[in-house]
């Protein structure tokens, strides 16, 4: 090693799905939403004046903040964006995670986490999830520098119930929780009402699922205003022009369409109740998910060589060779009625 080499901060990156370059596939592996984001969005692109991209967007995202506000009955002061979920994670770890002491989350969890921990020197440790991948409280009631974890969770797709979320909170008043909600919309009830009683609690989310605008990178965070304006000052300190003109006033036009974010997630939960039943029929074993994907395994078969018979067939799903105890699921994001069906006959003929 070089002697400048040593000086090089090494973790090891977080791995992303796999992004295929090819057409005519069935992409069920990133938990895209599969419907296209609302019109309003495409207005804007349509209707969007270019020589706005000269100047610099507002620091502070404004028209974007107000809007995730008033659609959910905040004040824009208990509002935070960020270039996507990950953005703002990512933000709160460098602003509210400083103790000496271990951070906690679960064993099986989102692996962007420790990617996070490990890239701003921040202490972990990981929670064990029970047999049935349920989050055990009780675990969370000790000393700690904090507390993160996804609800639903990824990639299990188990939904904790709000009294247990509020049990974690309770618990861990001296630290910021952060409760992740990038998958709520599909079937969950969020903890955003509990950030009135906590003033360490932030609930995050993001446009990238339920929204439709995982390509616009866009995410969100509800807290109190004291939380906010440390996130703020963090991010101003860091990069204060976070998100472009356009990707702000799409924004906007997607949350205000609450219509047609209504039917396009209504949709996702029945064509994933129907998956659940159809997979069931094939011998499939899961935990009941609230998230837009099911990660199920099988007691026969390989899910290493269904993800690869599959993928040969242009079905691409997500296969976690790591940690060892879900080395055997496949989470499988839920696509339109007709990937669904395609992809459960090539599931009975592998079955």
């Amino acid at each position: 090693m070089k002697n400048w080499e040593k000086n090089v901060r090494l973790v090891t990156p977080y791995t992303p799905g796999e992004q295929p370059k090819k057409r005519d596939i069935i992409k069920l592996n990133t938990n895209e939403n599969p419907y296209s984001p609302a019109p309003g969005v495409q207005k804007v692109l349509k209707e969007f004046e270019t020589d706005r991209l000269r100047l610099y967007p507002d620091p502070a995202s404004s028209e974007l903040v107000d809007a995730i506000a008033s659609e959910y009955g905040v004040r824009s002061s208990q509002v935070f964006a960020g270039v996507g979920s990950d953005d703002v994670l990512a933000m709160a770890f460098m602003t509210f995670f400083n103790s000496k002491k271990p951070i906690l989350f679960p064993d099986i969890t989102y692996s962007f986490y420790d990617v996070w921990a490990e890239v701003f020197r921040i202490p972990y440790e990981t929670v064990p999830l029970d047999e049935d991948f349920q989050i055990c409280t009780k675990d969370y009631q000790r000393e700690n520098g904090g507390v993160i974890f996804p609800n639903p969770n990824a990639p299990t797709g188990v939904l904790m119930p709000l009294e247990q979320v509020e049990e974690i909170i309770q618990a861990n008043q001296d630290v910021v929780v952060i409760v992740d909600e990038a998958y709520i919309d599909f079937g969950g009830v969020s903890a955003l009402p509990l950030i009135e009683k906590y003033e360490n609690l932030l609930v995050v989310q993001t446009f990238s699922k339920s929204r439709s605008m995982a390509g616009m990178r866009i995410g969100y965070a509800f807290g109190s205003e004291k939380l906010i304006a440390y996130l703020n000052d963090v991010k101003y300190s860091f990069n204060s022009y976070t998100m472009d003109q356009l990707t702000l006033a799409m924004g906007k036009a997607s949350v205000e369409d609450r219509e047609y974010f209504k039917q396009t997630t209504d949709k996702i939960i029945r064509t994933r109740e129907w998956t659940k039943e159809e997979l069931k029929k094939l011998g499939f074993l899961f935990e009941d998910s609230k998230s837009n994907f099911v990660f199920v395994t099988h007691p026969k078969v390989s899910a290493k060589q269904l993800f690869e018979n599959l993928k040969k067939e242009n079905v691409y799903v997500r296969y976690f060779a790591k940690p060892e105890r879900i080395s055997n699921y496949l989470r499988i994001t839920i696509g339109t009625d007709e990937e669904m069906q395609k992809l459960i006959s090539l599931l009975k003929k592998y079955c």
